[in-house]
């Protein structure tokens, strides 16, 4: 039998502490008790194991991800107060070409994108080489594929690939 996977058992006992709002011994042992619990039960019906490659470049990506999100969350408050001037804010969908082609990347990718506020992942092609996305302020289309592309699918395929 395979170890558990520890980092996503941590990180389910984390939410459960954060959900509950103690770090109560009671609540850190019934945490540890479920999430054990439930990683353990469910890991027949998930067959594909995610493998990290480069977990340095996951830590990287994370504080990417971060200071990205607090960006898009001032920028959309910015237009949602109309603090953009006489600028015209023209939102759009966009399709960007994929290289990345491992499942979790995928997820994580998903979970970027969607996410950031001023964003959405709209559609994945069923080959999955591109993916639909919707922009609140779309201005340069060239410039949100380079961005998604290195910002975003190239540290994850270095992660997951």
């Amino acid at each position: 039998m395979r170890r558990p996977p520890i980092l996503l058992i941590s990180g389910l006992v984390l939410m459960w502490l954060l959900l509950n709002n103690t770090l109560s011994p009671g609540q850190v042992l019934l945490g540890i008790v479920v999430s054990a619990g439930m990683v353990l039960y469910f890991r027949p019906v998930r067959p594909l194991q995610p493998r990290v490659h480069r977990p340095l470049a996951a830590v990287k990506l994370i504080g990417r991800v971060i200071v990205d999100v607090i960006r898009s969350n001032i920028a959309v408050a910015r237009i949602v107060l109309g603090l953009v001037r006489e600028r015209q804010v023209r939102s759009g969908f966009l399709h960007i070409p994929l290289d990345l082609r491992d499942p979790h990347g995928l997820a994580a990718l998903a979970c970027i994108i969607t996410s950031t506020p001023g964003t959405v992942w709209v559609d994945l092609t069923r080959d999955g080489s591109t993916l639909t996305l919707h922009v609140l302020d779309l201005h340069d289309e060239r410039a949100w594929i380079r961005t998604i592309k290195e910002r975003y699918e190239r540290p994850l395929m270095e992660i997951f690939e």
